[in-house]
């Protein structure tokens, strides 16, 4: 069988946002060349395994290919590809030179070109994210093991934005919580909750092929086995009382969604926010202050930014 590489070349912080459209239309597969990435594993502080060879020589902004069946009719799918790549700029994200090209690639070739780009990564002290056709034994007792098939959707922890909020989660989770996972994607993020104690986790993801890899990813991870994922748009029409709401999304997104969070939290809850850029960082955490969300703590990789917020105590809850 053939099938078409469709590769836009666009700015490191859009790659998620441009690998969602182009599994939104109907790609089989992403991979992602970011020249960001190249950075993060020669500096990476958790010991990485990955073979750097593997990684891109670009020395900035980044690569997406989408693979699709030659029996996909692109000229018919391209304008509108194009056309919601050209909108990502009013939520805020450089699109850079937002070029797109198309090639044919044999079947072989095709399992190479975005299998090559996804290797065992080290993200947190204790979480490795490992693809499932690889095979990989822990280095350390207290290892945790995600396992992922990364072509089935984006959110697979080498992006900056899902490995911060991963690092929040481990910071913040310590047994027994209740999380809302909105915006899940592929899943890790209830994975990696699942692995780090919470007991119950909701995902939710508008796209319903998110839902599916999600469901897909999770039924690879028997730890995640009770992980109820469903359709939803953010946290409306939810009513599941969380310790923690997790959500690596897009920041004019996020601002949507704050007031159903302070909602759903409990006094002293967590609401972990990621997938915020440097130029949005502002307008995000003036919107969290008018809730009444506390800042605890600040993440940053590059130009973006993760938020641990906190939902105070009430009167009769303070000490």
């Amino acid at each position: 069988m053939k099938w078409n590489e469709v590769k836009v070349e666009t700015s490191s912080e859009a790659v998620e946002a441009v690998a969602n459209l182009l599994m939104e239309a109907g790609a089989s597969g992403v991979a992602i060349e970011d020249s960001l990435d190249a950075q993060f594993f020669q500096t990476d502080k958790f010991g990485e395994i990955v073979d750097r060879t593997a990684f891109t020589e670009l020395t900035q902004g980044a690569y997406v290919m989408a693979y699709f069946p030659e029996t996909t009719f692109l000229p018919e799918l391209l304008p509108t590809i194009k056309e919601q790549i050209d909108k990502l700029p009013s939520f805020g994200l450089s699109i850079g030179k937002n070029e797109v090209t198309i090639e044919e690639v044999t079947e072989e070739n095709w399992a190479t070109a975005w299998k090559k780009y996804y290797h065992p990564v080290r993200v947190t002290r204790f979480l490795t994210i490992v693809p499932r056709w690889e095979n990989y034994e822990p280095r350390l007792t207290d290892e945790k093991i995600i396992s992922l098939d990364p072509g089935m959707a984006f959110g697979t922890g080498t992006h900056a934005t899902t490995r911060l909020t991963l690092q929040a989660l481990e910071t913040i989770l310590r047994g027994g919580e209740t999380l809302l996972d909105v915006g899940t994607g592929s899943g890790v993020l209830s994975i990696a909750a699942k692995l780090l104690g919470a007991r119950r986790v909701f995902a939710y993801d508008l796209d319903d092929v998110a839902v599916k890899a999600a469901q897909e990813n999770i039924a690879l991870n028997p730890v995640a086995k009770d992980v109820t994922v469903s359709a939803n748009d953010l946290l409306e029409d939810i009513n599941h009382p969380a310790d923690v709401i997790v959500a690596n999304i897009l920041a004019d997104i996020i601002v949507r969604m704050v007031a159903d969070a302070w909602r759903l939290l409990k006094p002293e809850g967590h609401f972990i926010i990621s997938g915020i850029i440097e130029d949005k960082k502002d307008f995000v955490l003036e919107t969290m202050y008018e809730q009444g969300f506390e800042i605890e703590q600040v993440l940053q990789e590059t130009d973006w930014y993760a938020f641990i917020l906190k939902k105070p105590a009430t009167e009769e809850n303070k000490v």
